[in-house]
Protein backbone atom coordinates (compact mmCIF):
# COMPACT_ATOMS: atom_id res chain seq x y z
CA UNK A 1 0.00 0.00 0.00
CA UNK A 2 1.00 2.93 -1.13
CA UNK A 3 0.32 6.03 1.42
CA UNK A 4 1.20 9.65 0.84
CA UNK A 5 1.57 12.07 3.97
CA UNK A 6 1.13 15.42 3.52
CA UNK A 7 2.13 17.38 7.15
CA UNK A 8 1.32 21.35 6.96
CA UNK A 9 3.01 23.34 9.70
CA UNK A 10 2.57 26.94 10.44
CA UNK A 11 6.05 27.88 8.75
CA UNK A 12 6.82 24.33 7.08
CA UNK A 13 5.40 21.56 5.15
CA UNK A 14 6.40 18.27 5.06
CA UNK A 15 5.55 15.52 2.91
CA UNK A 16 6.53 11.54 2.34
CA UNK A 17 5.61 8.30 0.39
CA UNK A 18 5.56 5.12 2.39
CA UNK A 19 5.07 1.97 0.77
CA UNK A 20 4.08 -0.85 3.08
CA UNK A 21 3.92 -4.34 2.73
CA UNK A 22 2.22 -6.85 4.84
CA UNK A 23 1.23 -5.67 9.06
CA UNK A 24 3.51 -2.51 9.50
CA UNK A 25 2.36 -2.05 12.64
CA UNK A 26 5.36 -3.96 14.26
CA UNK A 27 7.67 -1.23 12.90
CA UNK A 28 8.48 2.50 11.24
CA UNK A 29 9.67 1.55 7.72
CA UNK A 30 11.78 4.90 6.17
CA UNK A 31 9.57 6.52 3.34
CA UNK A 32 10.58 6.10 -0.22
CA UNK A 33 10.11 9.70 -0.97
CA UNK A 34 10.76 12.59 1.73
CA UNK A 35 9.88 16.34 1.13
CA UNK A 36 10.12 19.07 3.27
CA UNK A 37 9.58 22.82 2.50
CA UNK A 38 10.74 26.13 5.06
CA UNK A 39 9.59 29.37 4.41
CA UNK A 40 11.60 30.96 7.10
CA UNK A 41 15.06 30.76 5.85
CA UNK A 42 14.46 33.66 2.49
CA UNK A 43 11.64 35.97 2.63
CA UNK A 44 9.49 35.27 -0.20
CA UNK A 45 11.21 31.83 -1.26
CA UNK A 46 10.35 28.27 -0.58
CA UNK A 47 13.23 26.21 0.50
CA UNK A 48 12.65 22.66 -0.51
CA UNK A 49 14.30 19.58 0.33
CA UNK A 50 14.05 16.25 -1.45
CA UNK A 51 14.90 12.80 -0.47
CA UNK A 52 14.35 9.55 -2.35
CA UNK A 53 16.43 6.20 -2.33
CA UNK A 54 18.81 8.06 -5.48
CA UNK A 55 19.82 10.99 -3.16
CA UNK A 56 18.98 14.28 -1.77
CA UNK A 57 18.08 17.56 -3.75
CA UNK A 58 17.65 20.48 -2.47
CA UNK A 59 16.22 24.08 -4.33
CA UNK A 60 14.44 27.28 -3.95
CA UNK A 61 11.66 28.47 -5.28
CA UNK A 62 10.30 32.14 -5.16
CA UNK A 63 6.82 32.04 -4.22
CA UNK A 64 4.78 32.31 -0.81
CA UNK A 65 1.93 30.35 -2.69
CA UNK A 66 1.41 26.87 -0.95
CA UNK A 67 -0.48 25.61 -3.54
CA UNK A 68 1.99 26.02 -6.27
CA UNK A 69 5.05 24.26 -3.91
CA UNK A 70 2.46 21.19 -3.08
CA UNK A 71 2.19 20.66 -7.41
CA UNK A 72 5.39 20.99 -7.45
CA UNK A 73 6.10 18.34 -4.78
CA UNK A 74 3.65 16.06 -6.62
CA UNK A 75 4.92 16.52 -9.66
CA UNK A 76 8.88 15.69 -8.35
CA UNK A 77 6.99 12.31 -7.22
CA UNK A 78 6.40 10.74 -10.38
CA UNK A 79 8.99 13.11 -12.97
CA UNK A 80 12.69 14.13 -12.92
CA UNK A 81 15.51 12.95 -10.88
CA UNK A 82 13.75 12.71 -7.43
CA UNK A 83 11.20 10.23 -9.28
CA UNK A 84 9.91 7.90 -6.81
CA UNK A 85 6.62 6.61 -8.50
CA UNK A 86 5.76 5.16 -11.95
CA UNK A 87 2.14 7.83 -11.71
CA UNK A 88 0.45 9.50 -9.46
CA UNK A 89 -2.30 6.73 -9.63
CA UNK A 90 -0.15 4.44 -7.89
CA UNK A 91 -0.85 6.23 -4.47
CA UNK A 92 -3.79 4.76 -2.40
CA UNK A 93 -4.58 7.03 0.13
CA UNK A 94 -3.68 10.79 1.61
CA UNK A 95 -3.48 11.05 4.97
CA UNK A 96 -3.34 14.71 6.26
CA UNK A 97 -2.27 16.71 9.29
CA UNK A 98 -5.09 18.55 10.97
CA UNK A 99 -4.41 20.98 14.01
CA UNK A 100 -8.26 21.78 14.80
CA UNK A 101 -10.99 19.06 15.16
CA UNK A 102 -12.45 21.03 18.21
CA UNK A 103 -14.30 18.48 20.02
CA UNK A 104 -16.11 16.90 16.50
CA UNK A 105 -13.24 14.12 16.25
CA UNK A 106 -11.59 12.22 18.78
CA UNK A 107 -9.96 9.86 16.33
CA UNK A 108 -8.85 9.53 12.89
CA UNK A 109 -11.87 10.19 9.94
CA UNK A 110 -12.02 9.61 5.79
CA UNK A 111 -12.25 13.19 4.73
CA UNK A 112 -16.02 14.14 3.19
CA UNK A 113 -17.72 17.24 2.39
CA UNK A 114 -18.74 17.18 6.12
CA UNK A 115 -15.02 16.88 7.55
CA UNK A 116 -14.06 19.60 5.28
CA UNK A 117 -16.23 22.22 6.21
CA UNK A 118 -15.54 21.05 9.65
CA UNK A 119 -11.99 21.86 9.11
CA UNK A 120 -13.13 25.07 7.62
CA UNK A 121 -15.37 26.35 10.64
CA UNK A 122 -12.48 25.51 12.72
CA UNK A 123 -10.08 27.35 11.05
CA UNK A 124 -10.88 30.71 13.10
CA UNK A 125 -9.07 29.03 15.93
CA UNK A 126 -6.39 27.53 13.52
CA UNK A 127 -5.38 30.51 11.33
CA UNK A 128 -2.21 29.47 10.64
CA UNK A 129 -2.94 25.82 9.98
CA UNK A 130 -6.22 24.72 8.95
CA UNK A 131 -6.45 27.02 5.72
CA UNK A 132 -2.89 25.26 4.79
CA UNK A 133 -4.39 21.12 5.41
CA UNK A 134 -7.67 22.62 3.50
CA UNK A 135 -5.61 23.89 0.66
CA UNK A 136 -3.87 20.32 0.46
CA UNK A 137 -6.85 18.43 0.90
CA UNK A 138 -8.05 20.39 -2.49
CA UNK A 139 -5.35 20.28 -3.93
CA UNK A 140 -5.35 16.48 -3.92
CA UNK A 141 -8.96 16.71 -5.12
CA UNK A 142 -8.25 18.36 -8.30
CA UNK A 143 -5.48 15.77 -8.91
CA UNK A 144 -5.66 12.60 -7.74
CA UNK A 145 -10.20 12.43 -7.45
CA UNK A 146 -10.91 9.20 -6.38
CA UNK A 147 -8.11 8.59 -3.84
CA UNK A 148 -9.58 8.56 -0.42
CA UNK A 149 -8.03 10.47 2.38
CA UNK A 150 -7.55 10.71 5.78
CA UNK A 151 -7.60 13.16 8.27
CA UNK A 152 -5.39 12.96 11.54
CA UNK A 153 -6.24 15.30 14.38
CA UNK A 154 -3.87 16.96 16.46
CA UNK A 155 -6.41 17.52 18.93
CA UNK A 156 -7.67 14.08 19.53
CA UNK A 157 -5.17 12.71 21.63
CA UNK A 158 -5.77 15.63 24.61
CA UNK A 159 -9.90 13.94 24.58
CA UNK A 160 -9.18 12.57 27.52
CA UNK A 161 -8.78 15.77 29.44
CA UNK A 162 -10.87 16.05 32.16
CA UNK A 163 -12.68 18.70 32.65
CA UNK A 164 -11.25 20.53 35.32
CA UNK A 165 -8.04 20.06 32.35
CA UNK A 166 -10.40 21.65 29.80
CA UNK A 167 -12.99 23.81 31.40
CA UNK A 168 -11.95 28.19 31.29
CA UNK A 169 -12.98 30.00 34.30
CA UNK A 170 -15.62 31.94 32.21
CA UNK A 171 -19.85 31.80 32.50
CA UNK A 172 -21.03 28.22 31.84
CA UNK A 173 -22.27 28.98 28.65
CA UNK A 174 -19.69 29.81 26.71
CA UNK A 175 -17.91 26.81 27.76
CA UNK A 176 -20.81 24.98 26.31
CA UNK A 177 -20.33 27.45 23.22
CA UNK A 178 -17.02 25.01 22.93
CA UNK A 179 -14.96 27.84 24.28
CA UNK A 180 -12.47 25.21 26.41
CA UNK A 181 -9.10 23.68 26.18
CA UNK A 182 -8.42 21.88 23.36
CA UNK A 183 -4.45 21.24 23.22
CA UNK A 184 -2.42 20.59 19.94
CA UNK A 185 0.93 18.81 18.96
CA UNK A 186 -1.15 15.15 20.18
CA UNK A 187 0.28 13.17 17.07
CA UNK A 188 3.61 14.18 18.14
CA UNK A 189 2.73 13.58 21.93
CA UNK A 190 0.93 10.18 21.40
CA UNK A 191 3.82 8.72 19.16
CA UNK A 192 6.96 10.41 21.78
CA UNK A 193 4.26 8.93 24.98
CA UNK A 194 4.77 5.23 22.79
CA UNK A 195 8.34 5.61 22.23
CA UNK A 196 9.16 6.65 25.62
CA UNK A 197 7.57 3.53 27.23
CA UNK A 198 9.17 1.41 24.88
CA UNK A 199 12.56 3.17 25.56
CA UNK A 200 12.10 2.99 28.86
CA UNK A 201 10.94 -0.88 28.86
CA UNK A 202 14.17 -1.72 27.39
CA UNK A 203 16.34 -0.06 29.82
CA UNK A 204 14.39 -1.37 32.63
CA UNK A 205 15.38 -5.04 31.25
CA UNK A 206 19.14 -4.43 30.49
CA UNK A 207 21.72 -5.11 32.72
CA UNK A 208 22.27 -1.80 34.10
CA UNK A 209 21.96 -0.65 37.69
CA UNK A 210 18.97 1.45 37.51
CA UNK A 211 16.05 0.50 39.09
CA UNK A 212 12.92 1.22 36.08
CA UNK A 213 10.83 -1.38 36.89
CA UNK A 214 8.22 0.65 38.53
CA UNK A 215 7.44 2.59 35.84
CA UNK A 216 8.45 1.01 32.40
CA UNK A 217 5.06 0.24 31.71
CA UNK A 218 2.93 3.22 32.20
CA UNK A 219 5.86 6.05 33.30
CA UNK A 220 4.18 9.44 33.81
CA UNK A 221 5.83 11.65 31.41
CA UNK A 222 6.37 15.22 30.68
CA UNK A 223 6.22 15.45 26.69
CA UNK A 224 8.15 18.92 25.48
CA UNK A 225 7.33 19.01 21.59
CA UNK A 226 9.16 22.38 21.22
CA UNK A 227 9.74 23.55 17.61
CA UNK A 228 8.16 26.52 15.76
CA UNK A 229 5.07 25.75 17.95
CA UNK A 230 5.73 24.49 21.37
CA UNK A 231 3.43 22.59 23.75
CA UNK A 232 3.92 20.66 26.69
CA UNK A 233 1.81 17.54 27.90
CA UNK A 234 1.34 15.61 31.09
CA UNK A 235 0.74 11.78 30.05
CA UNK A 236 -0.26 9.27 32.65
CA UNK A 237 -1.16 5.97 31.49
CA UNK A 238 -0.69 6.52 28.22
CA UNK A 239 -3.27 9.86 27.78
CA UNK A 240 -3.22 12.80 28.22
CA UNK A 241 -4.38 14.74 31.59
CA UNK A 242 -3.02 18.23 30.79
CA UNK A 243 -1.51 20.18 27.98
CA UNK A 244 -0.60 23.76 27.44
CA UNK A 245 -2.03 25.08 24.64
CA UNK A 246 -5.59 26.11 25.09
CA UNK A 247 -8.75 26.50 23.10
CA UNK A 248 -5.99 27.65 19.97
CA UNK A 249 -2.26 26.81 19.59
CA UNK A 250 -1.47 30.57 20.91
CA UNK A 251 -1.41 29.86 24.20
CA UNK A 252 0.93 28.08 26.53
CA UNK A 253 4.93 28.45 26.08
CA UNK A 254 6.65 31.12 24.16
CA UNK A 255 7.39 29.89 20.55
CA UNK A 256 8.64 31.07 17.25
CA UNK A 257 6.30 34.21 16.17
CA UNK A 258 3.49 33.00 19.19
CA UNK A 259 3.39 34.92 21.90
CA UNK A 260 2.05 32.24 23.97
CA UNK A 261 0.07 32.77 27.30
CA UNK A 262 -0.07 36.48 28.02
CA UNK A 263 -2.08 38.55 30.13
CA UNK A 264 -5.72 39.01 28.57
CA UNK A 265 -6.47 42.71 29.62
CA UNK A 266 -3.17 43.59 27.39
CA UNK A 267 -5.05 42.64 24.00
CA UNK A 268 -8.40 45.34 25.66
CA UNK A 269 -5.13 48.17 26.23
CA UNK A 270 -4.32 47.75 22.94
CA UNK A 271 -7.67 47.74 21.52
CA UNK A 272 -8.72 50.99 23.93
CA UNK A 273 -5.79 53.09 23.98
CA UNK A 274 -3.87 51.80 20.94
CA UNK A 275 -6.92 51.50 18.67
CA UNK A 276 -5.74 47.91 17.35
CA UNK A 277 -8.10 46.03 15.20
CA UNK A 278 -9.07 42.53 15.29
CA UNK A 279 -6.47 41.79 11.97
CA UNK A 280 -3.73 43.69 13.70
CA UNK A 281 -3.87 41.96 17.57
CA UNK A 282 -4.05 38.49 15.44
CA UNK A 283 -0.80 39.28 13.24
CA UNK A 284 0.76 40.89 16.83
CA UNK A 285 0.20 37.65 18.47
CA UNK A 286 0.62 35.28 16.12
CA UNK A 287 3.39 36.55 13.78
CA UNK A 288 5.18 39.06 15.45
CA UNK A 289 5.99 37.86 19.08
CA UNK A 290 7.50 34.68 20.37
CA UNK A 291 11.57 34.80 19.52
CA UNK A 292 10.96 36.94 16.95
CA UNK A 293 9.33 39.73 18.38
CA UNK A 294 11.57 39.42 21.65
CA UNK A 295 15.22 39.06 20.01
CA UNK A 296 14.48 40.96 17.02
CA UNK A 297 16.77 38.45 15.06
CA UNK A 298 14.41 35.51 13.90
CA UNK A 299 11.82 32.98 15.22
CA UNK A 300 15.08 30.09 14.51
CA UNK A 301 16.42 29.19 17.47
CA UNK A 302 19.81 28.78 15.91
CA UNK A 303 19.83 32.30 15.05
CA UNK A 304 19.14 33.31 18.18
CA UNK A 305 21.60 31.71 20.20
CA UNK A 306 23.87 32.54 17.83
CA UNK A 307 23.23 36.23 18.17
CA UNK A 308 23.26 36.02 22.44
CA UNK A 309 26.94 37.07 22.65
CA UNK A 310 26.32 40.82 20.88
CA UNK A 311 22.49 41.11 21.12
CA UNK A 312 20.97 41.71 24.66
CA UNK A 313 17.63 41.23 23.34
CA UNK A 314 18.60 37.82 21.85
CA UNK A 315 19.62 37.11 24.75
CA UNK A 316 16.44 38.13 26.97
CA UNK A 317 14.29 35.81 24.47
CA UNK A 318 16.60 32.79 24.82
CA UNK A 319 15.66 33.46 28.60
CA UNK A 320 12.60 34.21 28.17
CA UNK A 321 12.15 30.94 26.31
CA UNK A 322 13.77 28.87 29.46
CA UNK A 323 11.82 30.74 31.75
CA UNK A 324 8.27 30.01 30.40
CA UNK A 325 9.67 26.26 29.35
CA UNK A 326 10.67 25.57 33.26
CA UNK A 327 7.21 27.14 34.54
CA UNK A 328 5.30 25.03 32.17
CA UNK A 329 6.99 21.86 32.60
CA UNK A 330 6.64 22.66 36.61
CA UNK A 331 2.76 22.78 35.92
CA UNK A 332 2.50 19.60 34.41
CA UNK A 333 4.44 18.09 36.99
CA UNK A 334 2.13 19.80 39.65
CA UNK A 335 -0.80 17.88 37.53
CA UNK A 336 1.28 14.54 37.34
CA UNK A 337 2.04 14.51 41.05
CA UNK A 338 5.74 13.68 39.93
CA UNK A 339 7.36 12.74 36.64
CA UNK A 340 9.48 9.18 35.97
CA UNK A 341 10.64 11.07 32.39
CA UNK A 342 10.99 14.12 30.71
CA UNK A 343 10.86 13.82 26.65
CA UNK A 344 11.85 16.09 24.40
CA UNK A 345 11.16 16.70 20.67
CA UNK A 346 10.66 18.88 17.79
CA UNK A 347 13.21 20.86 15.91
CA UNK A 348 14.50 22.66 19.05
CA UNK A 349 13.91 19.73 21.36
CA UNK A 350 16.10 17.62 19.31
CA UNK A 351 18.41 19.61 18.20
CA UNK A 352 19.36 22.32 20.88
CA UNK A 353 21.57 20.91 23.72
CA UNK A 354 21.78 24.14 25.65
CA UNK A 355 17.51 24.43 25.62
CA UNK A 356 17.97 20.65 27.18
CA UNK A 357 20.52 22.04 29.51
CA UNK A 358 19.47 25.20 30.66
CA UNK A 359 15.53 23.64 31.18
CA UNK A 360 16.51 20.72 33.12
CA UNK A 361 19.02 22.50 35.62
CA UNK A 362 15.83 24.07 37.46
CA UNK A 363 14.77 20.49 38.44
CA UNK A 364 18.07 19.52 39.92
CA UNK A 365 15.81 18.99 43.66
CA UNK A 366 14.17 16.21 41.89
CA UNK A 367 17.61 14.63 41.39
CA UNK A 368 17.79 15.29 37.94
CA UNK A 369 20.90 15.27 36.21
CA UNK A 370 21.90 15.45 32.99
CA UNK A 371 24.88 13.48 31.18
CA UNK A 372 26.63 16.31 29.58
CA UNK A 373 28.50 14.26 27.16
CA UNK A 374 25.66 12.32 25.59
CA UNK A 375 23.63 15.85 25.85
CA UNK A 376 25.93 17.20 23.29
CA UNK A 377 26.35 14.00 20.69
CA UNK A 378 22.94 14.94 19.24
CA UNK A 379 20.86 12.03 20.64
CA UNK A 380 18.14 10.46 18.94
CA UNK A 381 15.75 7.96 21.03
CA UNK A 382 18.18 8.10 23.64
CA UNK A 383 18.02 8.17 27.48
CA UNK A 384 20.93 11.22 28.13
CA UNK A 385 20.13 11.26 31.91
CA UNK A 386 22.80 10.16 34.51
CA UNK A 387 22.41 6.48 35.37
CA UNK A 388 22.16 8.13 39.22
CA UNK A 389 19.44 10.66 37.98
CA UNK A 390 16.00 9.91 39.51
CA UNK A 391 14.20 10.88 36.03
CA UNK A 392 15.16 10.06 32.85
CA UNK A 393 15.76 12.47 29.98
CA UNK A 394 14.80 11.06 26.58
CA UNK A 395 15.56 12.79 23.05
CA UNK A 396 12.86 11.14 21.12
CA UNK A 397 12.80 11.95 17.13
CA UNK A 398 9.15 12.68 16.75
CA UNK A 399 7.61 10.61 13.55
CA UNK A 400 4.59 12.43 13.54
CA UNK A 401 3.98 11.41 9.59
CA UNK A 402 4.43 7.41 10.39
CA UNK A 403 1.89 8.09 12.83
CA UNK A 404 -0.15 9.54 10.49
CA UNK A 405 0.45 6.97 7.64
CA UNK A 406 -0.20 4.20 10.55
CA UNK A 407 -3.59 5.79 10.87
CA UNK A 408 -4.15 5.23 7.42
CA UNK A 409 -3.15 1.65 7.11
CA UNK A 410 -5.89 1.40 9.77
CA UNK A 411 -8.78 2.63 8.44
CA UNK A 412 -7.73 1.75 4.63
CA UNK A 413 -7.36 -2.18 6.26
CA UNK A 414 -10.39 -1.85 7.93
Amino acid sequence: MKILVLNAGSSSQKSCLYDLTGDPSQNSPQPIWEAAVDWTQHQGFAAVKIKTLQGEFKQEIQTTDRTQVLTHLLDSLHQGETQAIAALSAIDIVGHRVVHGGAHYTESVRITPAVKQTIADLAILAPNHNPAHLEGIEAIEKILPTVPQVAVFDTAFHATLSPVAFTYPIPQELTQQGIRRYGFHGISHQYCAHRATEILGACASSNDDRDLTSFATSPKLITCHLGNGCSLAAIQNGQSIDTTMGFTPLDGLMMGTRSGAIDPAILLHLQRQEHYTVEQLDTLLNKESGLKGVSGVSADMRQVTEAMAANPQAQLAFDLFIHRLRSGIGSMLASLQGVDALVFTGGIGENSAIVREQACVAFKFLRLELDQDKNHQRPVNQDIATPDSSVRVLVIHTEEDWAIALECWKIQAS
